[in-house]
C-alpha cells in the first residue's frame, strides 16, 4: 500500500471526524478545522497518512513541560488507522514522525493514552517499544 505521512491539513476535517468517531468521540469538521488551525499556530503540526486523496489514520501531537521531568514530554493524544487497513504499518509509521518530531523539539520521553476497552491497541503500543508504567485518570469539568 502506498501512503504518505504528512501534516494535517484544514481540507482533512471531515475525514479525520470520521477516524476521531472510530475511538468513541464525537467531533464537528469545523471544530476540528478550528483545531488543525490552532494547532498549526501553535506549532504542533497533527500527523496524517494519507493514501492519494483518503485520509487513512490520523496521530495527534502535543509537547509539554513538566516541572518533575528533566526535559519536555511529548504526547501521543490520539492514534488511529482506518479499520481495513490495520497491520500494513501505517500506525508504526505515523509513530515513528511522531518520535522524530518529538526529538526535534527536545523531548526526552513520549507518552500517550489509551482506553482501557482498547486492548489490541495496548499489544501495539507493547510490541512498537511503549511500556505500561501508570494510570490516567480524569474528571469532567
Amino acid at each position: 500500500m502506498n501512503y504518505e505521512i504528512r501534516d494535517a491539513r484544514a481540507e482533512d476535517a471531515e475525514r479525520i471526524v470520521e477516524l476521531i468517531a472510530d475511538l468513541g468521540h464525537a467531533m464537528s469538521a469545523d471544530t476540528v478545522r478550528e483545531r488543525i488551525e490552532e494547532l498549526h499556530r501553535s506549532d504542533c503540526r497533527q500527523l496524517v497518512a494519507a493514501a492519494g486523496d483518503r485520509v487513512i489514520g490520523l496521530c495527534g501531537l502535543h509537547i509539554m513541560t513538566a516541572i518533575h521531568r528533566p526535559r519536555r514530554v511529548g504526547r501521543i493524544t490520539i492514534l488511529e488507522v482506518e479499520a481495513g487497513v490495520r497491520g500494513q504499518g501505517v500506525g508504526s509509521a505515523l509513530v515513528k514522525h511522531a518520535e522524530d518530531r518529538f526529538r526535534e523539539a527536545g523531548c526526552g520521553m513520549i507518552e500517550l493514552t489509551s482506553n482501557e476497552r482498547l486492548v489490541e491497541a495496548h499489544d501495539f503500543y507493547r510490541r512498537i517499544g511503549f511500556e505500561h508504567t501508570s494510570k490516567r485518570f480524569a474528571k469532567q469539568l
